[in-house]
């Protein structure tokens, strides 16, 4: 692995400017960027940690669920308020990695990561959630669905920081989300599918299975999605799952006992 530098900012503006040069990346709690940084993916020259800037808290606020990007995974676990008003979150969360992992990894670096196989983009994006981000042009704000460009790519600028994430009071709505996983239920999934309930009109969210998380217009519109191969299945299997599991998850969705 490269030799890097490793700073620790204390507030949000030194750590902006802590990321200007070309060769600098943020880190937040690190589990994805080393291993990719040990595989020789990414070789930045500066890894600028997060954990000093104070992003920590869940908190609700005009019903709506407030979290802060460092948050760590395990918290939002734990968290008895998002047990009550979000317990789809809670559940997800549950077979979300393992739990050495959920301890460590933060919500903003798990949105930001941009990998598909990753389960809250979906499930947040179903959720109508948005993030905060900022940056050397300042604060802007962006759906949660809006993040991803592709596979490993996101619509974050360079020196953008995801700061807050909020999500929506639930309401009367019904939400679930299933995955499928070909070893154990904590490894990446094959397919991911969140629905969420709004009376009889379900918004989907299908992941793993396409290069970013992608909203059907309607269940009849998995027939014509287009479907990736990779080590986790082929286009065909994952075809035939997704028809399989979105019928278990608007199911699911609809029987949702809050």
């Amino acid at each position: 692995m490269r030799p890097f530098e490793l700073l620790e900012p204390g507030t949000l503006r030194e750590a902006l400017a802590a990321l200007e040069p070309v060769d600098a990346r943020p880190m937040s709690g690190g589990t994805a960027i080393m291993l990719m940084m040990k595989a020789g993916v990414l070789n930045p020259a500066r890894l600028v940690s997060l954990r000093r800037l104070g992003l920590e808290g869940i908190q609700v606020s005009n019903s709506t669920l407030c979290i802060g990007a460092m948050t760590s995974l395990r918290a939002l676990e734990k968290s008895a308020v998002v047990a009550q008003g979000w317990p789809v979150i809670t559940r997800t969360l549950r077979t979300l990695s393992n739990v050495r992992v959920r301890n460590v990894a933060t919500l903003g670096g798990h949105l930001a990561h941009g990998d598909p196989h990753m389960d809250l983009p979906p499930l947040l994006s179903a959720l109508g959630a948005t993030v905060t981000i900022a940056g050397p042009k300042g604060e802007r704000t962006s759906p949660v669905e809006a993040l991803y460009s592709g596979y490993l790519e996101t619509t974050l600028k360079k020196g953008e920081l995801i700061t807050n994430v909020e999500i929506p009071a639930l309401g009367k709505k019904r939400a679930a989300y299933l995955k499928c996983t070909t070893r154990s239920a904590d490894d990446w999934p094959a397919l991911g599918v969140a629905v969420v309930m709004d009376g009889d009109k379900p918004t989907i969210v299908v992941s793993a299975a396409t290069d970013k998380p992608i909203r059907l217009a309607s269940p009849e519109a998995a027939e014509s999605l287009h479907i990736e191969s990779d080590l986790h299945g082929s286009a065909a299997y994952k075809k035939q799952l997704l028809k399989v599991y979105l019928k278990r998850a608007i199911d699911e969705a609809r029987n949702a006992r809050y």
